[in-house]
């Protein structure tokens, strides 16, 4: 059972959680470094994904070395196949190829669905449930995405639909979702730093080929091998330890919207790192997701304290 939010466990889930929003708010730039844009290509994202897997891996195998640890159970093999599709396949190469086309404060707005997917899949796959006025923000955070992605279509000159890369973050966040609940429910057994290493470790059948195959051909630059470095250690690896213990203290639905905090830290580092420019619209589309979110959380609590 989840202890209450005031826990001593809870608090420190929330700021494991606040740290790992940190690490990953990094992703988005780093990756963007790593894969150039579309005028100037730097690593493609099918290496970028499985390069970065297979980084994680030796540093996963150089951590179970050390510390011993078993092989999982049979058990667990469908949870931890569930991360690998989500947290190591379709959220980070559908993400890479979507930042091919648009910037990192853009993908930032959208990736801001993900506290409101990952408590939907808590909520379907823990079983833990969530008041109505929590569903209405979800479905408030959702419509002001959409509307983001077609006014940002609409100044660039394109159709109002929604581009093919905003459909590719869309899936990158649904995936990433259900791959952070699946590995909050084998961190009690296995513990936070291990889902993430024996995932790293399943992969490498796939991963290691797979980045042989599409290794760059031509030269890149320094800074795309920086980013592909981050994204391998961090984003990849060690920001999972974090997360994981997180949604594990504090319960997957509540801690799921601390990752409201993340677009932020994507934007700014965007800023420097990138030489992005933030305009009004995106920053007041972030706003308005991120207040859903919150808003969203506050309908959660109140349910929880049974003062609804």
């Amino acid at each position: 059972m989840v202890e209450p939010w005031n826990s001593r466990s809870a608090v420190l889930g929330l700021w494991l959680g606040v740290l790992a929003m940190a690490l990953f708010g990094l992703t988005l730039p780093m990756t963007r470094l790593a894969i150039g844009s579309a005028a100037e290509p730097q690593l493609s994202p099918w290496f970028v994904t499985f390069g970065r897997a297979v980084f994680a891996a030796l540093l996963s195998a150089s951590f179970l070395l050390a510390t011993r640890s078993r092989i999982p159970a049979r058990s667990h093999w469908p949870d931890l196949a569930l991360v690998v599709l989500g947290n190591a396949i379709g959220y980070p190469l559908l993400l890479a190829f979507a930042l091919r086309s648009v910037s990192a404060s853009h993908a930032a707005v959208v990736t801001a669905l993900l506290p409101l997917t990952t408590a939907v899949a808590a909520a379907w796959m823990l079983r833990q449930r969530a008041p109505l006025g929590f569903w209405a923000c979800a479905i408030a955070g959702t419509a002001l995405v959409v509307i983001f992605a077609m006014l940002r279509a609409q100044q660039s000159g394109e159709s109002y639909l929604p581009t093919l890369a905003d459909l590719w973050l869309v899936g990158a966040v649904v995936a990433a979702s259900i791959g952070y609940v699946a590995g909050a429910r084998l961190t009690p057994v296995l513990g936070a730093e291990r889902v993430i290493c024996w995932v790293a470790i399943l992969m490498l059948p796939l991963s290691l080929p797979a980045a042989v195959w599409t290794w760059p051909a031509a030269p890149v630059a320094a800074s795309a091998w920086a980013g592909f470095f981050y994204v391998g250690a961090f984003s990849m690896w060690a920001a999972f330890f974090a997360w994981y213990r997180a949604l594990d203290w504090g319960g997957a639905v509540l801690v799921s919207q601390v990752q409201v905090l993340q677009p932020f830290f994507a934007i700014a580092f965007a800023v420097p790192l990138l030489g992005e420019s933030l305009d009004r619209m995106t920053i007041a589309f972030a706003l308005a997701v991120m207040a859903t979110v919150v808003l969203g959380r506050r309908f959660h609590r109140r349910d929880t304290n049974g003062k609804a």
